[in-house]
C-alpha cells in the first residue's frame, strides 16, 4: 500500500527551474494523501492509480535542470548510495524485515581504521555485544560493502546535481519500538525516524528537502498508524521539509501482533561551494557540543538488557526525572536542522558530526582527517543523570557507555579557535568540548 502525493498542493522542491508542475506516470497502489503538514493521511483498500507529481515550489538548487528526463537521470545517479543496516540498538538492520530484540546499525562510512577509545575503565559489568548486539562484526560488514561500492562513505550519500549536491539518509528507530509497543505510546517514533535521517544529511551542511516513510505490519491498527504518522508530520514540521510521501505494508504473520517497524528516506541539498566535509579541520580547531535530550534512538537494546537485569518495569518512577521509565525513555530525538543552519550562516563551521549508533569513537573520526585526534574534556560537561544511571544499574564499563550512548551529546561542531565565541552566540546551549591535536581516534581528558 503506497501512500503518496498526488494533490496539486505546493511541495518544497529542489529546483528553481521547476516554475511549473511537472507530471510523472506510475503505477502506484494506495490512496491518495495529502501532503500539508495539518493533513492526516488516509488509507483505503488497495487500487491503482496514477499519480501526478506537481512541484511548483521554489527553490535554490540550480536551474541547469529543466525538464523531468535530466531530473531522473539525475535521480538515478544518486541511487548508488545506500546506508548501513543501521548500527542503532534496537530493531534489525535495514537488509532484513522483522524486528528483533536486538538491532545495530552499521553505518558505511569511510574506509578508515577505527583507532580504539582512549578512556577510563571499569570492571565487569554489562556491554552492548551481552545485549545482542555486536559492533565489530557490523563494520567488518562495512569493510567487505566498500569492496563492492567504495563509493559509500560518511553520514549521507551525495551525488552532484548542477551547482549542488543532493544529499540523501536512510534510518529507522530500532528497537526504541519495543518501548512504545509495550508503553502503548506511538506518538513521538515518529519524530525518532525523521530525526535520524535529517540530523545525517545536515552534517553536509545541506538543507532537508523532503522525506519519505516506509511503515510495515502484520495486522493495520489504523489508530496506531495514524499516531505513529503525525509524529512523523511534526518530525518534518521541525524539519523544515515535505512529507513526500510513504508506504504501508500489511504483511500479516510476518510480525507479532501490535508490533511494526519503521524506516525513513530524507532527502536535501547544499551548493557544491558550501560542503561541510571536515577536509580544512586542523590541529587547534576547537570542538563543541549540542545536547542531546536522552538516549535518541541509539543504545536500547543495551538500555533494555540494563532494565532487565536491574528488575526495573517501565512504569516504575524514573530515578532520572519526573516521569515514568518508560515514557522518559521514549522522550524523542533533538531534530538540529534550525541550529546547524542557522549556525553554518553565521559562523565557518569546519565540521559537524551527528553523534548516533557507535558513539564517540566511531562518529567523531568520520569528519577528522588522518593524522589528527579528537581530545575531549570529559569535565567541560556533566553526564545526564539517565546515563548515570544506566551505567550504575548495569555495572557498564567506561570505554562501552562512550562506545554505544551519546552521554548527553548529540552533534559536535568543529571551528576555527576565533570562531568559538560567534558559536555561543549563535547556539547559547552550546559549549566547549575540547579541541583537535595531532594522533589518532578520539582521546580523552579530566
Amino acid at each position: 500500500m503506497v501512500r503518496h502525493t498526488t494533490k496539486e498542493t505546493p511541495l518544497h522542491c529542489c529546483c528553481a527551474c521547476w516554475g511549473r508542475p511537472f507530471q510523472q506516470e506510475t503505477q502506484t497502489h494506495g490512496p491518495a494523501a495529502p501532503t500539508s503538514f495539518g493533513e492526516g493521511i488516509v488509507r483505503q483498500p488497495n487500487h491503482t492509480i496514477r499519480p501526478r507529481i506537481f512541484c511548483p515550489g521554489p527553490v535554490r538548487l540550480t536551474s541547469q535542470l529543466r525538464d523531468t528526463e535530466r531530473l531522473q537521470r539525475a535521480m538515478s545517479a544518486a541511487a548508488f548510495f545506500r546506508s548501513a543496516p543501521c548500527q542503532r540498538t534496537g530493531g534489525e538492520p535495514s537488509c532484513s524485515y522483522a524486528p528483533s530484540p536486538q538491532r545495530a546499525s552499521h553505518r558505511r562510512s569511510a574506509a578508515r581504521p577505527r583507532p580504539a577509545l582512549r578512556a577510563r575503565a571499569s570492571a565487569g559489568g554489562l556491554s552492548y555485544k551481552d545485549a545482542g548486539v555486536d559492533i565489530d562484526a557490523g563494520n567488518e560488514l562495512v569493510r567487505r560493502i566498500q569492496k563492492l561500492n567504495p563509493n559509500i562513505g560518511g553520514f549521507s550519500g551525495m551525488v552532484p546535481f548542477g551547482d549542488s549536491f543532493l544529499v540523501a539518509g536512510t534510518d529507522g528507530v530500532g528497537t526504541k519500538l519495543k518501548l512504545a509497543f509495550d508503553v502503548g505510546k506511538h506518538d513521538t517514533v515518529g519524530i525518532d525516524l525523521v530525526a535520524m535521517s535529517v540530523n545525517d544529511i545536515i552534517t553536509s551542511g545541506a538543507k532537508p528537502m523532503f522525506f519519505l516513510d516506509y511503515f510495515a505490519t502484520g495486522k493495520l491498527d489504523v489508530d496506531t498508524a495514524e499516531q505513529v504518522i503525525k509524529g512523523i508530520v511534526e518530525g518534518c514540521r521541525q524539519s523544515d521539509c515535505t512529507l513526500m510521501g510513504g508506504e504501508t505494508a500489511e504483511m500479516p504473520g510476518f510480525y507479532s501482533p501490535g508490533e511494526y517497524d519503521l524506516a525513513g528516506f530524507a532527502v536535501g541539498s547544499v551548493l557544491q561551494s558550501r560542503v561541510i566535509d571536515g577536509k580544512r579541520i586542523a590541529a587547534g580547531d576547537a570542538v563543541l557540543a549540542l545536547p542531546s535530550s536522552g538516549v535518541h534512538s541509539n543504545g536500547f537494546s543495551l538500555v533494555r538488557k540494563v532494565l532487565e537485569v536491574s528488575g526495573t518495569g517501565l512504569g516504575d518512577a524514573a530515578p532520572w526525572s519526573d516521569d515514568s521509565v518508560g515514557r522518559s525513555l521514549l522522550t524523542p530525538t533533538t531534530i538540529y536542522v534550525r541550529d546547524v543552519l542557522r549556525l553554518t550562516e553565521a559562523v565557518d563551521v569546519k565540521g559537524l558530526v551527528h553523534m548516533t549508533g557507535g558513539g564517540f569513537p566511531e562518529n567523531i573520526p568520520r569528519v577528522v582527517p588522518k593524522g589528527l585526534a579528537t581530545r575531549v574534556s570529559r569535565g567541560s560537561w556533566e553526564v545526564p543523570a539517565l546515563f548515570q544511571w544506566l551505567q550504575e544499574a548495569g555495572k557498564v564499563a567506561d570505554e562501552e557507555m562512550f562506545r554505544t550512548f551519546n552521554m548527553g551529546v548529540g552533534m559536535v561542531i568543529v571551528v576555527a579557535p576565533k570562531d568559538v565565541d560567534a558559536v555561543l552566540q549563535t547556539l547559547p546551549q552550546a559549549w566547549v568540548m575540547g579541541k583537535i591535536v595531532e594522533g589518532s581516534g578520539v582521546e580523552f581528558t579530566d
